[in-house]
């Protein structure tokens, strides 16, 4: 069984999307599986080993060019593939303006159109490259932006495709109002000649479903999956000189960093000694936002380590493993939630917004407590509760801790996702 998943790269930064296709990769080959990530925009950028392709397709520079300049598509074939190289696309991937959503409609568009739109030459070079080198039985889109490719692939390749949702419209809620509802007219209509579409929760699909006005009997749920090699945090009391709050996910409004400052605010007027421990990296689109939430900190003498980007997965473990509770209250309804799962892989309980795939994760494996999303005042009582009740804290850590390994491995995720798409 080959498997093909196209992906799509992060601008260099780390994108939970592309580094759990990663990890999917990695656990699929491990359950047996011929599979191969090929990645598109950007290179994918991960804290674990890279199994994408180094060649990279729908390259940055070419998707924008092509949009902007109609005569770029004249260039010969060879000086376009150049712009592909790997190398130059990080040189030149950086996550500011141009990869801002709002000012991404028109090539949005555009790349919906697939085969009609400026962008043919370059999924054609795909198209090619999955139906006359790699030959697989299954491809899986990793998104449904990438839908402008199907129609072309589909008439070469009779094998089965499938689309993975995993926060398109969170990208789509970004753009302008006219440009959301063509974009999702051009996804529904061009979604509909996939074989299935896969999920990690319950509440995505059932949102997706009705967004893009796709039937839910079409859905297959896949479990989310992280690779527990190293591992090691146990659910025990860390003796931590202050009782610490961790935050670990990218520094931007949409993660609610600035949510999880004003519950400190509170939290720390009951209990001074507490601490609030803050990981991930910052883009230069949110250079200013995360300025501000340091202002914030400072501002308010709030208790607090600032360690931004962890760029290695040892130095991810070993945060987690510094915490007492890990909250990420995202502002949006988070379709997956790694960095829950993370922290509970490494002993950590969690308090989390009850919206998005939050309720699901928590329910499934007992780690964690949730609060009324925007709710400052419960938010801070659920973490103080962790406080002062060291026993239940403890309950949660170890609950979260076996659920996790019996429930969301990265071997269970592919078990699951080869009885989808390699039925015997």
């Amino acid at each position: 069984m080959h498997i093909a998943i196209i992906t799509a790269g992060g601008a260099g930064m780390f994108c939970g999307s592309c580094m759990h296709d990663n990890t999917m990769t990695r656990a699929l080959r491990d359950a047996g599986a011929d599979v191969t990530l090929i990645p598109t925009y950007t290179p994918v950028t991960v804290d674990e080993e890279n199994a994408s392709e180094p060649v990279v397709f729908l390259g940055a520079i070419n998707v924008y060019m092509e949009s902007r300049f109609p005569m770029w598509k004249s260039l010969p074939r060879w000086l376009r593939r150049a712009c592909d190289a790997a190398r130059l696309l990080r040189a030149v991937a950086r996550p500011g303006p141009t990869t801002n959503a709002r000012h991404l409609g028109r090539l949005t568009l555009d790349m919906l159109d697939g085969e009609s739109g400026p962008q043919r030459h370059e999924i054609d070079d795909l198209v090619r490259f999955v139906c006359d080198q790699l030959r697989p039985d299954v491809v899986i889109f990793s998104n449904a932006l990438l839908v402008g490719v199907l129609r072309s692939l589909r008439q070469r390749f009779d094998g089965r495709v499938y689309c993975l949702l995993q926060g398109d419209d969170v990208f789509l809620e970004d753009l302008t109002d006219d440009d959301r509802e063509r974009a999702i007219a051009k996804m529904s209509s061009r979604a509909t000649e996939f074989d299935g579409f896969l999920t990690h929760s319950r509440f995505y699909r059932d949102h997706m479903a009705e967004y893009l006005n796709l039937p839910q009997n079409r859905f297959q749920l896949i479990p989310l999956g992280i690779d527990l090699d190293g591992c090691d945090g146990e659910p025990v009391d860390r003796g931590n000189p202050q009782f610490t709050v961790g935050y670990f996910a990218r520094i931007c409004p949409e993660k609610g960093i600035h949510k999880l400052v004003e519950a400190i605010r509170v939290l720390q007027e009951r209990h001074p000694d507490t601490l609030v421990r803050i990981g991930g990296y910052v883009g230069p689109r949110d250079q200013r936002f995360a300025a501000e939430v340091r202002n914030s900190l400072e501002q308010h003498r709030l208790n607090h380590d600032w360690r931004g980007t962890l760029a290695t997965r040892d130095e991810k473990i070993q945060f987690y493993k510094s915490l007492d509770v890990l909250s990420v209250p995202t502002v949006y309804r988070e379709p997956k939630g790694l960095p829950v799962l993370e922290a509970m892989a490494n002993g950590v309980p969690v308090v989390q917004p009850a919206h998005g795939a939050f309720p699901e994760l928590i329910e499934t494996t007992g780690g964690g407590l949730l609060f009324e999303p925007g709710n400052t005042q419960a938010h801070a009582d659920s973490l103080s509760n962790l406080v002062t009740d060291t026993p239940g804290r403890l309950r949660l850590a170890t609950a979260g801790h076996s659920g996790v390994r019996a429930e969301f491995d990265s071997g269970t995720m592919a078990r699951r996702l080869l009885e989808v798409v390699a039925p015997p």
